[in-house]
């Protein structure tokens, strides 16, 4: 027994010392090695088969004191070396308290949304009100209010997004608005003429390249009064074109087919890249090859229309124009964007050059 004892000791003393100098790594293995289920304290226990009860005793009790001091060693020696370690921090990481912080990047509108605010704003400069209307319309505001026959294409569910839910008997099936032309009637059914409106919404067409997407914006206007004519409507265009897109630039009206207008027209815009000439350099403009490029359609509101929406066409006319915001925004001088899709592919280092 005392040979066991005294080598319990030694093992102690041993320790306790190895232990007071160790880092953090060798303290770890210590305490496996000591305390570990096959460490040396425990080999220890191995001796008690040959002792008697009171010596079995006598070591049991040796042996749970020497873990106790050896646990305390180990635990004293974990905070001196928290300590050690926070002192070290704190002289060689120290923090400034008065120093500015580092500022967040700070976000910006998608280029979407902060052309719906400054294309609403030029409108509103000469009077246009700002609305939105339905996403999900019904077929009459869609279609039938707008002139356009049972057998017309975009009527078709290949064409047009239906919603499978109950049919009103009045307006008829539920869309996707495939247009934001639904706000003519409803606005006319809201107000009164004079009615100078313009209407951004988001549309749904079973479509999908690099000039067209399946949901895209579209920004609808519609003036309505007593004498209005073509000239106003052209007007209205320019004062958009030159502001939006440069006071050097210009619009045209082409001769078009709208089941809604009447007379209908393709507008157009002056290039930007060859200013309406057609070439750069001599060659043929890359961009346009003519000298102009399509920005979407407009017209004389036709008669139909406005009876639909409750406004007598022999006291009032009205002009109504609606093109693509983002086919708009990609227009614009310097954008450069080869692909309409990238708008919404949520790529943050394309929306950060905006």
């Amino acid at each position: 027994m005392s040979d066991t004892k005294q080598q319990l000791e030694k093992l102690l003393a041993d320790s306790v010392l190895a232990l007071a100098t160790a880092d953090e790594t060798g303290l770890r293995e210590l305490e496996v090695r000591l305390l570990g289920r096959k460490g040396e304290v425990n080999r220890v226990l191995g001796a008690m088969g040959a002792l008697d009860v009171a010596g079995r005793a006598e070591l049991g009790a040796a042996v749970n004191a020497a873990k106790n001091e050896l646990e305390r060693a180990i635990a004293r020696r974990r905070q001196e070396l928290s300590f050690e370690l926070s002192s070290a921090l704190a002289e060689n990481d120290w923090i400034d308290t008065t120093e500015p912080g580092t500022v967040a990047a700070a976000g910006h509108l998608h280029p979407s949304n902060a052309a719906i605010n400054e294309m609403s704003a030029l409108f509103e400069r000469i009077g246009f009100r700002r609305a939105r209307y339905r996403e999900a319309e019904f077929d009459h505001y869609a279609f039938e209010a707008l002139n356009m026959p049972k057998d017309h294409p975009a009527r078709d569910d290949w064409e047009t997004f239906f919603i499978d839910a109950p049919e009103d008997k009045k307006m008829g099936k539920q869309v996707l608005t495939p247009h934001t032309s639904n706000a003519q009637n409803r606005e006319m059914e809201r107000r009164r003429p004079p009615i100078k409106m313009v209407a951004f919404g988001k549309c749904y067409r079973r479509q999908s390249d690099v000039t067209h997407l399946v949901m895209f914006h579209q920004f609808e206007g519609l003036v309505v009064d007593k004498g209005i004519s073509l000239a106003h409507l052209r007007g209205a265009l320019d004062h958009f074109a030159k502001n939006y897109f440069g006071t050097e630039r210009v619009t045209r009206l082409r001769p078009h087919h709208f089941k809604f207008t009447e007379p209908s027209f393709e507008v157009d815009i002056s290039c930007g890249l060859c200013n309406g000439t057609g070439k750069v350099g001599g060659v043929s403009c890359r961009v346009c090859k003519s000298g102009w490029l399509e920005l979407g359609g407009a017209g004389m509101v036709h008669p139909n229309v406005l009876k639909a929406g409750g406004v007598d066409p022999k006291i009032y006319s009205g002009f109504a124009f609606g093109w693509g915001l983002e086919r708009t925004m990609m227009m614009r001088a310097g954008m450069n964007i080869p692909d309409i899709r990238l708008i919404y592919n949520n790529d943050k280092r394309f929306l950060d050059q905006f």
